[in-house]
């Protein structure tokens, strides 16, 4: 039984380790509480991490490997936190940008093909905001 609590404990660690070394210094950490899609590809609802680097960003979790979505940068006048920004169109909502507490340089997704064809319908578009999980 003792053995049995060691290895256990053992494996618990290790998998502590793993999830935390996925995570690097800027990578934000969010409960998305909705379906949503980016770059054509539809994930449910659960907690992700988005990691960026120049001209990509990964977003990623337990049941998604990694997402690679090409991004171009954008800029913001003055630095409000780190967020998730998601355009949403009656109920479906689309990631658009990322951006990192202290830095006016953010990522901008570029629109999928659905939804430019909410915008081509002219239907009403409404912002979401995500902010890290604390």
């Amino acid at each position: 039984m003792r053995v049995f609590r060691i290895v256990f404990r053992a494996v618990v660690c290790m998998l502590a380790l793993v999830a935390i070394a996925q995570i690097s210094p800027g990578d934000i950490v969010a409960d998305i509480p909705f379906t949503f899609s980016v770059a054509g590809t539809t994930l449910p609802a659960g907690r992700y991490i988005v990691n960026q680097k120049s001209d990509i960003i990964r977003i990623f979790n337990r049941q998604v490997r990694g997402l690679y979505v090409p991004v171009h940068p954008a800029l913001r006048t003055k630095s409000d936190g780190s967020k998730l920004v998601f355009h949403r169109y009656g109920d479906q909502y689309f990631l658009s940008a990322v951006w990192v507490t202290g830095d006016n340089t953010g990522k901008e997704l570029f629109p999928s093909e659905a939804e430019r064809q909410f915008k081509a319908r002219r239907i009403e578009m409404q912002m979401a905001v995500v902010r890290p999980a604390q």
